[in-house]
């Protein structure tokens, strides 16, 4: 007697592919199995920009899925901090925000690896005060120029404090996620980079970036048996100009 070739084969054949309900990862690419929570003092909030659909590669909701205090909000704009973060903040100057922008800490006098600037990309006096004074984090999330959409279309995040960071290495990322810029991190990087240092706690990027692996790993074993989940390549649009006929 022949086996039916019905719904359960077609489902079987899709499962390969299916979504984790928790981290939105393809199944074959979820670590769900291995994140615990840890507890973070200083508050973390993510702003996604909505076409930022790496679902493969991205670390925001990973990041968010491997703290207690963090917030994951997807969208372009919001009227304030309380709003993004969904409770009331008093004092949106004790909040830093991410955002490198065209400032380079290379450019500055500083031998810091987290500094915090003003408007006008300079080093802010008193550092260490700062930096200590910070109760959150707000990183956004996204290509360059998503970010910078974010950023303009905030105008809340200038009540922020404005860091910048100059990690010692590049992205672990390697040559599967190419970043414009030396400096420039995932998002579950660069929330190790600052909490970690901000809380004066190394176990907090110890954690974030074993994650942070693990998921590169998992990606690298998928790959090679499912094409499909490799980034898709943007094909170079031809700006030259048509001749006419």
């Amino acid at each position: 007697m022949s086996k039916q070739s019905g719904p359960q084969t077609i489902a079987a054949a899709a499962a390969p592919t299916a979504d984790c309900l928790r981290c939105l990862k393809p199944l074959p690419l979820c670590i769900c199995d291995a994140i615990t929570p840890i507890q973070n003092r200083i508050s973390l909030l993510i702003l996604q920009h909505p076409q930022e659909q790496d679902r493969a590669l991205g670390t925001a909701r990973v990041t968010a899925l491997q703290l207690k205090n963090a917030v994951l909000k997807i969208g372009l704009s919001w009227p304030s901090l309380s709003k993004a973060l969904g409770r009331p903040i008093a004092d949106p100057s004790r909040w830093a925000v991410l955002y490198l922008g065209s400032a380079r800490l290379s450019d500055l006098d500083s031998d810091s690896d987290i500094v915090a600037i003003n408007r006008k990309g300079e080093l802010e006096h008193d550092q260490r005060g700062i930096l200590k004074a910070v109760e959150g984090v707000v990183v956004l999330d996204g290509t360059w120029s998503q970010a910078k959409a974010l950023w303009w279309r905030n105008a809340w995040l200038l009540k922020c404090q404005r860091v910048i960071l100059g990690p010692a290495r590049p992205s672990r990322y390697g040559k599967l996620r190419r970043e414009p810029r030396p400096e420039g991190l995932s998002t579950i990087e660069a929330a190790a980079m600052l909490l970690s240092a901000l809380e004066k706690r190394p176990e907090i990027s110890d954690t974030l970036d074993a994650t942070f692996e693990r998921m590169l790993a998992k990606y690298q074993e998928a790959r090679t048996a499912l094409p499909e989940l490799a980034p898709k390549v943007r094909p170079k649009r031809d700006y030259r100009r048509r001749k006419r006929g």
